[in-house]
């Protein structure tokens, strides 16, 4: 048997955006992206506190050496030492800003799509990855919204599998948005494992369309 080598480099290396892993009879019915100041503020709030106590205490340090070494009392030979180890004990900060410069870059590349077949994030920072959530393996759905989220109007919504469970950081309407998941996670889950008695005794799979969408912006 002959493989088309083609198929596997147009499908999966060159997919750059969610229409690009979506099958052939897939519908979306929700897509979005993370509020970006909201996330970008979380990441650079996450380690801010340790990073400003560990700045302030090594600075002290660093001042202290300078005048000591400005009066001759410490020798300058010891640069060598003091240097590459304040590099090393000041990595809290390092990274602190290598998060936050992540999370700026992080943010753009960050999209969500409910589908009728099941959960799509788009995320990366070099390269783009895809992750995918199938409905069968979602146990629960609970919605998060902190601090920050309140600020700007946006929650997180925690998709929870013993599979592979998947965040949708920073939504909008994010209780609206989790309940409507809820109901499509229940609908389609309960249509594949007890399909309704209109299917042939022959099943060819799961390929009910799904019409009726939560996510109609009217019902918001």
């Amino acid at each position: 048997m002959k493989i088309d080598e083609k198929y596997f480099y147009d499908n999966s290396l060159q997919s750059n955006s969610v229409e690009d892993v979506l099958n052939d009879d897939e519908k979306v019915l929700w897509r979005g992206k993370p509020n970006a100041k909201s996330y970008v503020l979380a990441a650079m709030l996450k380690m801010l506190p340790i990073a400003i106590i560990w700045l302030i205490f090594d600075g002290a340090f660093i001042v202290g050496i300078s005048i000591g070494m400005s009066h001759g009392q410490i020798p300058l030979s010891l640069l060598g030492f003091i240097i590459p180890f304040f590099l090393l004990h000041l990595m809290p900060v390092w990274m602190w800003i290598f998060n936050t410069v992540k999370a700026f870059k992080e943010v753009k590349n960050l999209e969500y799509a409910i589908t009728d077949r099941r959960v799509i994030i788009r995320s990366g920072v070099i390269g783009i990855d895809f992750k995918f959530v199938n409905y069968t393996e979602i146990d629960s759905v609970n919605i998060k919204v902190g601090f920050i989220d309140r600020i700007f109007k946006v929650g997180d919504i925690y998709i929870n599998s013993s599979v592979n469970s998947a965040v949708l950081w920073d939504v909008s309407n994010p209780y609206k948005i989790g309940r409507a998941l809820q109901k499509v996670t229940i609908d389609i889950k309960s249509d594949i494992h007890y399909p309704n008695a209109l299917r042939p005794e022959e099943n060819p799979g799961y390929k009910t369309g799904y019409s009726d969408s939560p996510f109609d912006d009217r019902k918001f």
